[in-house]
C-alpha cells in the first residue's frame, strides 16, 4: 500500500574504463523485469514503486532485474545486470471476516458452569499483530448466560457457560458475536470497519436430570419434649424433565448424621423419632436426598435445619457453691448480699420471683427482699454476729419462674460469719474458717508452730555437731581400722625370763610405742628387785604381796589407763595375776625361781624336727579356806 515513487533501493554499477575518455565509463540504468510495479532512475540507479496500492495479500514477493550499460546506453556499449528480490511488508489493511454469517451449536442442559461449550473463529488475511482480534457477545440475552474469551494463539473465540441451562425453561439461545482488530492503522481507516459480526444459535439438549427441590434449604421447628412421631415439616422435590418421574425421599446417614428424625419416602414428611431436649441440643442439621424412582442414580441433596423450641420444663435455682459472707458488725436492715437465679430454660418464660418458704417458720436472723428485677437481697434482722458463738447459718430461699406452668425450687444458702474491717472489707475469714473446721484454736495453732520450730532447731544442732565430729582427725593412722583385721605375730618365747608380754597398745598407737617400751622395762626391773629380795628371805617361797597392795596397784592402773589419751577411746581389758598366800605346800610356780637350770638338753630338741619353743605358765588359785 505504499505510494507511487516510494524509494525501495539504490543500485550502483562500476566501470573500469577511463571516465575521461569519451563515454566509455558513462553508465545508464534500465529495468529489464519488474514492470509495471517498479521503476529505476537511469542516472543514479534508485528503484522506486511505480504502481499504487500494491497488496501483500495478492502478491508478496517481486523479482526486479536492473541493467547497467556504458557508452551512455548507445549501441555498441557494454552492459551488466543484477537481480533484486523485493518483499512487501504487511500492514493492517484487511478487517476480520467470519466465514459464515450464521452458526449453530448444540449444548446439553447438564453442561457445567464455567466450562467451554464451543469455539468460533474469524479470519484475517493480515499477519502478526495486524491480525490480532478480540471477540465479544453484543446481545444482552446471550451475554447473561454465556461468555466468550479469546485464544490469542489460535485466534479463536471460546464460548463459556455462565449459568445452568434448563431445557424445560428455554430450549435455545441466540448469540450475536463480534470480532474486531485490536491494532488499527489510521492510514487505512477508509478501508474499514475493521470488525465483523455473526450469529450463533445455541440449541439446548434435554438431559435426564436429578429431582429439584422447591427450596435451596429448609428451616423447620418443633417443640421440645414432643412425643416421638411428631411432624416437624415437609420437603418437596420433583423431576424437572418432561417425563415427570416419581421421586423418593430419604435422609443422608453418612458423616455421623443426626438420627433423631425420619422422613416419609413418598411424601417427604419429616417426623421425630424420639423426644428432643432443647437444653441438650437447640439445633439439629440433617440432609435430605431425593432420587428418581426410574433412575435412582440421579440424586439431589438439600440441607434441613430443625430448631427445637423451648418449653418450661426446668425449675429455676440459685447457685450455692460459695458461702455468703456476713460481717460480725452487720446492722439490722443491712443488705448482706444480692442473689440471682439461674434457669436452663429460655428467659422468654418470664422473670423470677423470690420468697422464704413457709416451712420451716421465719428465720430470726435474716430475711429476704424481692427486688422485682430477677434478683433478691438478703437482709440482716439482728445487730452484730459473733464468729466464736456461731459461724455458719443456713437460709432457705424459694424461687419461681414466669413460665407456663410456673416451676419453683428451694435452695439452701450457707452464710458464714467473718470479722470485717471498716467499710465491710473482709479481713481473714478463710484462714479462720479453716481452723474452725479443723477444731483448732489460735493458741493451739501457735503451740504447734512453736513445737515445729523447736524440732527444727534440734535437728539443725544435731547435724552441726555430727559434721564437726566427722571433721576430727582419726586416732588410727592407718586407713583401715585395726579392729577389723586379724594380725598374727610369731615370736619366740623366753621361758621364765619372758616376763614382758607384748603390749597391743603399741600397735594401736605407734607414736607411743617407744614410751610404752621404757615403761614396761622399768616395771620389769621393779619386779626383778622384788623377786630377788623375796628369794633372799626364803629360797622356795613365792612372792608374797599384801592384798591391800594388790588393790591399790589395780586402782592405780585403772587411773593410769583412764588418763592415758594416747590409746583408742573404746574399752580395753587388762588382766593381772598374782600368787595367793597361806598354802602349806608353798608355790609350785617357776616364775619366782631365778636361775633354775633346765634339765632338758637343747641338743635333744634337734631330734624332734623343726625348731620348737614352748612357754608354759601356770596360774594357781589358792585361799585360806579351801584346798587348792
Amino acid at each position: 500500500m505504499a505510494d507511487i515513487g516510494t524509494s525501495v533501493f539504490q543500485i550502483t554499477a562500476t566501470d573500469s574504463d577511463d571516465p575521461t575518455y569519451g563515454n566509455s565509463a558513462r553508465i545508464v540504468y534500465s529495468i529489464l523485469q519488474g514492470h509495471p510495479y517498479f521503476s529505476v532512475d537511469p542516472k543514479i540507479g534508485i528503484i522506486r514503486t511505480a504502481l499504487a496500492n500494491m497488496d501483500r495479500e495478492t502478491r508478496e514477493i517481486y523479482t526486479v532485474i536492473i541493467q547497467a550499460k556504458d557508452m551512455a546506453g548507445q549501441v555498441g556499449g557494454l552492459s551488466g545486470s543484477t537481480t533484486i528480490n523485493v518483499t512487501l511488508t504487511d500492514v493492517n489493511d484487511n478487517p476480520p471476516r467470519f466465514p459464515q454469517k450464521n452458526y449453530q451449536l448444540y449444548v446439553p442442559e447438564s453442561a457445567q458452569v464455567g466450562k467451554a461449550v464451543g469455539k468460533i473463529k474469524a479470519n484475517d488475511d493480515d499477519l502478526g499483530v495486524n491480525a490480532e482480534m478480540t471477540y465479544r457477545i453484543t446481545n444482552s440475552e446471550g451475554a447473561a448466560i454465556f461468555a466468550i474469551s479469546t485464544d490469542s494463539d489460535k485466534k479463536e473465540g471460546v464460548i463459556v457457560l455462565k449459568k445452568h441451562l434448563d431445557y424445560e425453561k428455554k430450549k435455545a439461545y441466540t448469540l450475536h458475536i463480534e470480532g474486531i482488530n485490536t491494532h488499527l492503522d489510521s492510514r487505512f481507516s477508509h478501508l474499514g470497519p475493521f470488525k465483523d459480526t455473526t450469529s450463533l444459535k445455541i440449541i439446548i439438549g434435554d438431559v435426564d436430570e436429578a429431582p429439584l427441590f422447591s427450596m435451596d434449604y429448609y428451616i423447620l421447628d418443633v417443640y421440645e419434649n414432643a412425643p416421638a412421631g411428631t411432624e416437624v415439616g415437609m420437603v418437596t422435590a420433583q423431576d424437572p424433565d418432561s417425563t415427570k418421574s416419581a421421586v423418593r425421599y430419604s435422609i443422608d446417614q453418612t458423616n455421623h448424621a443426626d438420627t433423631s428424625f425420619s422422613i416419609d419416602a413418598n411424601t417427604g414428611r419429616i417426623t421425630t423419632k424420639q423426644m428432643l431436649d432443647r437444653e441438650e441440643a437447640a439445633w439439629h442439621n440433617i440432609t435430605v436426598m431425593a432420587s428418581e424412582i426410574d433412575n435412582p442414580s440421579l440424586v439431589s441433596y438439600v440441607p434441613v435445619t430443625v430448631q427445637v423450641l423451648d418449653v418450661n420444663d426446668n425449675a429455676p435455682y440459685i447457685e450455692t457453691e460459695n458461702d455468703i459472707i456476713v460481717c460480725e458488725s452487720s446492722r439490722v436492715g443491712q443488705v448482706i448480699q444480692t442473689i440471682k437465679a439461674t434457669d436452663k430454660d429460655n428467659f422468654a418464660n418470664g422473670h423470677f420471683s423470690f420468697t422464704l418458704p413457709s416451712d420451716p417458720p421465719g428465720n430470726p436472723n435474716f430475711t429476704l427482699k424481692d427486688n422485682e428485677d430477677n434478683s433478691a437481697s438478703i437482709v440482716s434482722q439482728r445487730r452484730g454476729f459473733s464468729q466464736t458463738e456461731q459461724e455458719l447459718y443456713e437460709l432457705a430461699v424459694e424461687v419461681w419462674d414466669g413460665g407456663e406452668p410456673a416451676l419453683s425450687s428451694i435452695s439452701t444458702l450457707t452464710l458464714r460469719v467473718c470479722p470485717c474491717q471498716r467499710g465491710g472489707r473482709l479481713r481473714a475469714c478463710q484462714a479462720q474458717a479453716f481452723l474452725s473446721s479443723a477444731g483448732l484454736s489460735t493458741g493451739a495453732l501457735v503451740a504447734i508452730l512453736l513445737c515445729i520450730v523447736i524440732l527444727l532447731a534440734i535437728v539443725v544442732l544435731f547435724v552441726t555437731l555430727r559434721s564437726k565430729k566427722s571433721k576430727k582427725e582419726p586416732l588410727i593412722i592407718s586407713e583401715e581400722d585395726v579392729r577389723e583385721n586379724v594380725v598374727t605375730y610369731d615370736d619366740e618365747g623366753g621361758g621364765e625370763e619372758d616376763t614382758e608380754a607384748f603390749d597391743i597398745v603399741a600397735l594401736r598407737n605407734p607414736a607411743a610405742a617407744e614410751e610404752l617400751r621404757l615403761r614396761r622395762d622399768a616395771l620389769a626391773q621393779a619386779w626383778e628387785v622384788a623377786a630377788a629380795a623375796a628369794a633372799a628371805g626364803a629360797s622356795c617361797t613365792s612372792l608374797m604381796l599384801d592384798e591391800e597392795d594388790i588393790h591399790r596397784v589395780i586402782r592405780e592402773r585403772v587411773v593410769v589407763a583412764d588418763r592415758d589419751m594416747r590409746g583408742p577411746p573404746y574399752d580395753s581389758l587388762q588382766t593381772y595375776a598374782y600368787e595367793g598366800h597361806g598354802s602349806p605346800t608353798g608355790s609350785i610356780s617357776s616364775l619366782d625361781l631365778p636361775g633354775v637350770p633346765s634339765e632338758l638338753d637343747p641338743a635333744e630338741l634337734d631330734d624332734w624336727g623343726p625348731e620348737v619353743h614352748t612357754l608354759s605358765i601356770l596360774f594357781r588359785e589358792h585361799d585360806n579356806e579351801h584346798n587348792p
